[in-house]
């Protein structure tokens, strides 16, 4: 039997349910409809993204013609016979498109494209997930595939050749096989350093495709479509300059698009950006009219003011910089090399002619 007490707490907290019920039954449908319905109000939808800038189809690619020849004919092939479009190997330096190629192949193939890298692979079971998820004819990308484990490569061999996922059951003497079978897929592998891949790995591709760095007029032209998605109004002389600073590479293109984009903002006031905005902003990030950033100064300076233009050995300068060898040989100097302003010698590292030039230093006697 009930206290006194304890009959009245019971009769409010019944009375507190009756009414929330009430208030509950009380609510006009829409509101009921919102309780479960996720969908943003058109109040609370977020604007328009501006990162999008990678192309879709192969016909809104720009540049890469051979490349764009060649992966066109084979996609159309493939979608012809009705089966997954053969296992594509892309090399070259980095920026250069490889990451957006593999996705428009599997938009021109009206496929998804599931994107990873190498080194997110490092147990067995990451890579037999990947794979035993695929639905038919989807594309795999792998990013950096030279860093891929041994284990993940010898998984990848049957899948890629024979579409089959051979998987350990049990341990010892207990230990057995079994074979998956796998949709037909497209493996793209991305990678910086073809060289660096094993042979077996390398073999079982069927088309491999180097990117070259791009000429200045596509570089123009993606600087022109970038803009345009960007809501910015450029001179034709202001995209001519950025694709001139750009190393050839239209990853550089696009984040030196975005800071004149900056400067233009708080600086500029004015709608349209000239080339002197343009050379006012880039000049500010320290990118010279060639696209020598402070990194590649610092080197070629050093060697001119501290060694006459060399020869120097790479673990000196590298001591002297501050940087690490392997930074200096792998980021810093490609470009240099490929301008001409600098020469690897059995003896060290020297400054050319047109190197000196650039900088504003007499040539040599």
């Amino acid at each position: 039997m009930l206290s006194t007490l304890s009959r009245d707490r019971y009769s409010s907290n019944m009375a507190i349910v009756s009414s929330s019920a009430g208030r509950a039954d009380s609510q006009p449908p829409a509101a009921k409809s919102r309780v479960v319905d996720a969908s943003p109000l058109p109040e609370e939808a977020s604007p328009a993204r501006e990162d999008g800038l990678r192309p879709r189809r192969l016909e809104d690619y720009i540049g890469q013609r051979e490349l764009k020849q060649v992966l066109g004919i084979a996609v159309k092939a493939a979608i012809g016979r009705g089966d997954a479009l053969d296992h594509v190997l892309l090399y070259g330096p980095p920026g250069l498109g490889k990451t957006t190629m593999a996705m428009v192949l599997a938009e021109e193939l009206g496929v998804k494209c599931r994107v990873t890298s190498a080194p997110a692979l490092e147990r067995p079971r990451d890579i037999v997930g990947l794979l035993v998820n695929l639905q038919p004819r989807e594309v795999l990308f792998i990013d950096e595939i030279h860093r891929l484990t041994r284990v993940a490569e010898e998984l990848l061999y049957p899948a890629m050749e024979d579409r089959r996922l051979d998987l350990t059951v049990g341990k010892g003497s207990t230990a057995r096989t079994r074979a998956l079978e796998l949709p037909p897929f497209t493996l793209v592998g991305a990678t910086t350093r073809a060289g660096a891949l094993s042979s077996p790995l390398r073999d079982r591709f069927g088309l491999i495709q180097r990117l070259e760095f791009y000429g200045l007029e596509d570089l123009q032209a993606i600087v022109e479509r970038a803009a345009g998605l960007l809501r910015l109004q450029l001179t034709a002389q202001a995209c001519q300059e950025i694709a001139r600073r750009c190393r050839g590479t239209p990853r550089i293109a696009n984040r030196l698009l975005r800071r004149v984009r900056d400067v233009a903002s708080v600086c500029g006031g004015e709608s349209l950006i000239d080339a002197a905005l343009v050379d006012e902003a880039l000049t500010l990030h320290r990118v010279d009219a060639r696209g020598l950033d402070a990194s590649d100064r610092r080197l070629l300076d050093l060697l001119l003011e501290s060694h006459g233009g060399g020869p120097v050995g790479l673990e000196t300068l590298a001591a002297a910089l501050g940087e690490d060898p392997a930074t200096l040989e792998a980021v810093v100097e490609p470009f240099l090399l490929q301008l001409g302003f600098l020469q690897r010698t059995p003896r060290g590292r020297v400054v050319t002619g047109a190197g000196r030039r650039h900088l504003g230093w007499p040539a040599l006697p």
